[in-house]
């Protein structure tokens, strides 16, 4: 399984069984259908030891995923929070990527999801930024691609679905087919939406802006966490549409999610932006000093393990 290292347990409804017994039967509804949601968190390595970055507000995210799919989701927010600690204790991991993901299992076929049983599953594994370490401090390339974001009322943003990811893939692909390290969807309007896996902000005029919810993207809790630190260090935030020619001429531009954390990019379309931007450097280093316990008026994000 190339970059993907084994820890000894998954944990999967309600027990830690062996990674490689992790299973599920061919006939998985989710499979077939995609009748899947889930989230991505990280635990980072902190002086008081392993602790899970906003851990509650991911399962929170995770419980309305389900409850929009109409998913009967057997475990609370709590349970599934307690869990996670669990499975990173048991790994003996000090930082790991977190993977829960609750899905309609095998027993029905068909496009509707309601009679299938939910599964569930909590995975770890060791994983640097998603987008390369290197990325941190040089930046990325990024190509706006031909794909569209999925519209509000298609298939919501606002679920964090299985199946949603299929048009971040189309567009992952166009992208590294021309040489680029990440895509920018623009959604059904034309405006600039997110990344495959990320939200963006633009620096413009000195000030920090990023699209809507409104206009389609993921409310990423990684963003909230930079519009928080971004005001709080004195920046002006701004949530407001963008076009095109906007990633084009801005003065910095980063993205961010909980796997690619905060990233720099240095071109859209071949067109140059730059190196890592003063406002950019200076988010990315509070963001990384929160996450590792070294700002105690961020402390109530972290949950000890």
């Amino acid at each position: 399984m190339a970059g993907l290292e084994k820890v000894e347990k998954i944990w999967m409804d309600g027990t830690l069984v062996p990674w490689d017994e992790a299973n599920v039967h061919v006939l998985t509804h989710a499979l077939h259908y995609g009748s899947g949601v889930f989230e991505g968190i990280r635990c980072y390595n902190t002086p008081n030891g392993p602790a899970v970055f906003r851990l509650t507000d991911h399962m929170k995210r995770l419980d309305r995923s389900a409850r929009m799919l109409r998913m009967g989701q057997p475990w609370t927010v709590a349970q599934l929070a307690e869990a996670t600690k669990d499975v990173v204790r048991s790994s003996g991991l000090k930082e790991c990527y977190i993977r829960p993901l609750v899905f309609k299992g095998y027993g029905v076929m068909g496009l509707n999801p309601l009679p299938a049983e939910e599964q569930a599953i909590i995975a770890v594994w060791p994983w640097g930024s998603y987008l390369g370490e290197e990325a941190l401090l040089s930046g990325v390339d990024v190509a706006v691609s031909s794909w569209r974001q999925r519209g509000v009322n298609s298939t919501p943003p606002a679920i964090k679905a299985t199946g949603n990811y299929l048009n971040s893939s189309l567009a992952k692909i166009e992208a590294v087919d021309r040489g680029c390290d990440e895509a920018i969807l623009l959604n059904e309007d034309g405006n600039v939406c997110e990344g495959t896996g990320e939200n963006i902000f633009v620096v413009k005029g000195g000030k920090l802006v990023t699209p809507p919810v409104s206009d389609g993207i993921l409310e990423g809790i990684t963003r909230d966490c930079v519009m928080t630190l971004a005001s709080d260090m004195g920046y002006e935030v701004i949530e407001a549409s963008l076009i095109r020619t906007d990633l084009y001429t801005a003065e910095e531009i980063f993205m961010c999610g909980t796997a690619a954390e905060i990233v720099p990019v240095r071109s859209v379309d071949g067109r140059v932006i730059g190196d890592r931007g003063p406002m950019t450097e200076a988010i990315q280093a509070k963001y990384f000093r929160v996450v590792r316990g070294e700002e105690p008026d961020y402390e109530a994000w972290l949950e000890r393990v």
